[in-house]
C-alpha cells in the first residue's frame, strides 16, 4: 500500500461545491495526528477547521491560502509512514520550468488517493454514517467532471499547483514561522505551534502581525483578539466588517474599489434574491409598551440561579414568538408548490451579523425548551456566531426567525424572508418616549416590531393576530405566561 496519501477537499455539507482556503494550519516537514485540524476552509455559509484522516508528515500542500477549490480536488498530500525510510525518486527527472512537469504513471502509481465513500468502515470521516446516512466530512473521492476555479488576482495559476511534485525526502521541521502569503500589501507570518483559533489567526495575518512575537493572554496562554490588534497599533482596533479586512486600505486611481462577492455574502445575496421575488412579502408593525418586560429581566437577573446567565430583551422576544406559533401554527410553515407544510417544531433563527457577513444560526427545536434553556441556548448561538464557528448544520433547517436590529439603534425594519420560511419578526430598539398609561403621558420604555410573511400563507388576519400576541406578551409577560401556559 501507498506511503503517500492524498486528501481531497470533503463536502462539507449542504451540497456545497467549493471551499476557499482560509488558512493551512500545518507546513510541509510538519508531522500530524489523526483528526488533527489541518486547514481553515470558507464555504457559503461558515470557516470550518477540516481534520486530517491519516496521521504522518506533510509532504505536499497543493493549494496556497486564498485560494477557492471545488469538492473533491486535492488539497494535501501525508506521508503515511515517514520512518521507513527515504521515498523512491520517480522515474523520471523534473526539468526546471516556470510550471510543473505532468507526473509520470509511475509517480502517480506512489501516491493513494482518499478512497470513494463506500469504501470506508461506516462511522469513520469519509465514510458512510450508519443508517445509511451521509457522514458530513464526505466527498473523498475524485469528481468526474473537470474542476472549474474563479480566476483570483496573486493566485498562483492552477497548473502549477493541481499536479502532484515529485516528491524527495523531507528534512526534519523547523521551529521557525513560515511566512504566509502577502496580503493588501502586507505580509503575514503564523507559527504553528502558537495557540490561536483560526479567526484571530485570520485577523493576524490581514494585520501584518507576527503570532510567533505575542504573548498571550487568553486562557492557557492563547492568542486573543485584542492581542493581535493591540501588536498591530498599540490600541485597539475594531474590524466590523469583513471588507476591512480583504480590500486595499486607500482606493486606488480612479477612486473605486472592487470587493469580490463571495462566500457568506454570495449566499446571503443569492438567497435573499430568491426569497424576495418568489414570495410575496407583506409587513406590518406595532409598537408596544415594554417598561414591565424591562422590569420582568431586572427581576429575572436578581434570582440566584439567573446570576451567570446572560439575560437581554431578545429572550423575552423569543419567547414571545414560541408561545405565540403554538396559538397560530400556521406562521410556522412553508410553501411547498401544491400543499402547505405546516411544522410542529419551531428551529428558531436568530439574525447574526459577524466579520464574515450576516450568517442565521437556529435553535433546533425551541419550543420545547425551558426560558432558561432557551436563555443557555440564545447565549451559546450568539458566542458561536462572534467566534466565526457556527457550523453549516446550524444554519441549516430554520423554520422562523427573529432579527434584532435594535442593538444597531434601529427602530423597525422590513426584513426580507430567509428562503423556505413564511415569517420573520424585527425586533427594534427599546427607546424612553411619552406614552398615555392609565391615562396619563409618562415616560415608558418603548419598541417597535416589524413582522414580513408570506402572503401566499399568512393573510393579514393571522398575521395581525400573530404580532398583537408576540405585542400582548412584551407588554405584560408575567400575565402572558400565566395565562397561555
Amino acid at each position: 500500500m501507498s506511503r503517500i496519501k492524498t486528501f481531497n477537499l470533503p463536502d462539507l455539507g449542504e451540497g456545497l461545491t467549493e471551499g476557499e482556503i482560509l488558512a493551512w494550519l500545518v507546513k510541509v516537514g510538519d508531522t500530524i495526528e489523526l483528526n488533527q485540524p489541518i486547514v481553515e476552509v470558507e464555504t457559503a455559509k461558515a470557516a470550518v477547521e477540516i481534520p486530517a484522516k491519516w496521521a504522518g508528515q506533510v509532504q505536499a500542500i497543493h493549494h496556497p491560502e486564498g485560494t477557492t477549490v471545488e469538492v473533491g480536488t486535492p488539497i494535501i498530500a501525508i506521508d503515511t509512514d515517514p520512518g521507513a525510510g527515504p521515498l523512491e525518486a520517480p522515474s523520471t527527472t523534473a526539468t526546471p520550468s516556470a510550471d510543473l512537469p505532468t507526473p509520470s504513471a509511475a509517480s502517480l502509481a506512489a501516491v493513494e488517493v482518499a478512497p470513494a465513500e463506500g469504501m470506508i468502515e461506516p462511522g469513520l470521516i469519509g465514510g458512510a454514517a450508519p443508517g445509511g446516512r451521509t457522514a458530513v466530512l464526505v466527498g473523498y473521492g475524485p469528481r468526474t467532471t473537470a474542476a472549474k476555479r474563479r480566476p483570483r488576482k496573486g493566485a498562483v495559476p492552477a497548473q502549477a499547483v493541481a499536479a502532484p511534485a515529485p516528491v524527495a525526502p523531507t528534512p526534519p521541521p523547523v521551529a521557525t514561522p513560515v511566512a504566509a502569503p502577502a496580503q493588501n500589501g502586507r505580509a503575514a507570518t503564523t507559527t504553528g505551534g502558537v495557540l490561536a483559533k483560526p479567526p484571530v489567526r485570520k485577523l493576524a495575518k490581514d494585520l501584518g502581525v507576527d503570532l510567533g512575537t505575542l504573548t498571550g493572554s487568553g486562557p492557557l496562554g492563547s492568542i486573543t483578539r485584542e492581542d493581535v490588534q493591540q501588536a498591530a497599533s498599540g490600541a485597539s482596533v475594531v474590524v466590523a466588517e469583513p471588507i476591512a479586512a480583504t480590500t486595499a486600505p486607500s482606493f486606488g486611481a480612479d477612486r473605486e474599489q472592487r470587493i469580490p462577492v463571495k462566500g457568506v455574502r454570495k449566499l446571503t445575496a443569492e438567497n435573499m434574491s430568491r426569497s424576495a421575488f418568489t414570495a410575496p412579502h407583506v409587513t406590518e408593525f406595532l409598537t408596544v409598551d415594554v417598561t414591565r418586560a424591562m422590569k420582568a429581566l431586572d427581576r429575572l437577573r436578581g434570582r440566584r440561579e439567573w446570576r451567570d446567565v446572560r439575560v437581554s430583551p431578545l429572550l423575552l422576544v423569543a419567547k414571545a414568538v414560541l408561545l405565540a406559533v403554538q396559538r397560530h401554527p400556521m406562521v410556522n410553515s412553508t410553501w411547498a408548490g401544491d400543499e402547505i407544510v405546516v411544522k410542529e417544531y419551531v428551529n428558531l433563527g436568530i439574525a447574526a451579523a459577524t466579520e464574515r457577513g450576516l450568517i442565521v444560526p437556529n435553535v433546533k427545536d425551541a419550543g420545547r425548551l425551558s426560558l432558561r434553556e432557551l436563555a443557555d441556548a440564545l447565549t451559546d448561538l450568539v458566542q458561536t456566531a462572534k467566534s466565526g464557528r457556527t457550523s453549516p448544520a446550524a444554519m441549516s433547517g430554520g423554520t422562523l426567525t427573529i432579527t434584532n436590529v435594535g442593538v444597531f439603534g434601529v427602530d423597525t425594519g422590513t426584513p426580507i424572508l430567509p428562503p423556505g420560511e413564511s415569517a420573520i419578526l424585527a425586533f427594534g430598539a427599546v427607546r424612553e418616549m411619552p406614552w398615555v398609561h392609565k391615562g396619563k403621558v409618562k415616560v415608558r420604555q418603548v419598541t417597535t416590531l416589524g413582522l414580513s410573511f408570506d402572503h401566499r400563507i399568512i393573510d393579514g388576519e393571522l398575521g395581525s393576530k400573530f404580532l398583537r400576541d408576540v405585542g400582548d406578551f412584551l407588554t405584560d409577560p408575567e400575565a402572558a405566561l400565566l395565562a397561555w401556559t
